[in-house]
């Protein structure tokens, strides 16, 4: 008697387990299904188009952000594009999410202590933002947290630029070829801004801005948040530096 209760408990466990399975994966189906759509309702509202095909030429077009050089089988996909205007000036965004695949090694070892080295292809996914300037020659800008490696980096000589918050410096890696454009932008307001606002990656190449964590899937007012905060990133670039890129540009 015991014995068949014990197997009856073991079953509903199993089949408790199951149901909780697939109402698992329905609502992350239906969560998918609503942030798409808001993803299309915002598109909308904005003017921009949205369309979830894959991209597999996204990583061509901006490789030069090294985000979108990895591993391989790479592509964009639910892309919101298309013109806008930030602070009166015309623009070009790119927003949505990006896949890639990696291979990672792994070992395991039996009963008997004999190890097999195993190779699992890995799949990725994170989302980004993308503002194309209307100007020529932007000097390139990397601003990101500061991370342990960086420190260690800087023990044998290979600052980052430093600027007058310690805070700030403390907080965040900051790399230009061009030190003086990055002093321009990076006054005490804009430091002041970047740290309440407290951005993930901003990579600034080919007068492009690149705003993206690298790891997950954002929620769908995300996108809006970080049109909103490329809005007050650009606000904050002093007017001799725009007249200077616009007399460049012209």
């Amino acid at each position: 008697m015991l014995l068949a209760l014990l197997i009856i408990a073991g079953a509903l466990i199993a089949v408790g387990g199951i149901v909780l399975i697939i109402k698992s994966a329905q609502a992350a189906k239906e969560r998918a299904r609503i942030r798409l759509a808001d993803m299309g309702a915002f598109a909308t509202q904005m003017g921009l188009s949205f369309t979830t095909a894959k991209d597999t030429l996204h990583d061509e077009q901006y490789d030069h952000f090294e985000i979108f050089r990895q591993g391989f089988d790479r592509y964009a996909y639910n892309t919101i594009s298309g013109p806008l205007n930030l602070n009166q000036t015309p623009v070009h965004c790119n927003m949505g999410d990006f896949h890639y695949k990696t291979r990672e090694t792994y070992t395991t070892t039996d009963s008997k202590g004999r190890t097999t080295t195993r190779t699992r292809i890995v799949p990725h996914h994170f989302s980004y933002f993308i503002v194309e300037l209307p100007y020529h020659g932007v000097p390139d800008v990397l601003i990101r947290r500061e991370g342990f490696f960086d420190k260690i980096a800087a023990a044998f000589g290979k600052e980052d630029i430093d600027f007058e918050s310690s805070e700030f410096s403390r907080k965040y890696y900051v790399k230009s070829d061009d030190r003086k454009f990055a002093y321009d932008i990076l006054h005490p307001r804009m430091i002041e801004f970047l740290l309440e606002s407290k951005p993930g990656l901003v990579d600034m190449e080919n007068s492009r801005i690149c705003l993206t964590g690298g790891y997950a899937c954002w929620d769908a007012p995300r996108f809006e948040s970080s049109l909103e905060w490329a809005t007050s990133f650009l606000e904050h670039w002093p007017e001799f530096v725009i007249e200077d890129l616009q007399q460049h540009a012209s």
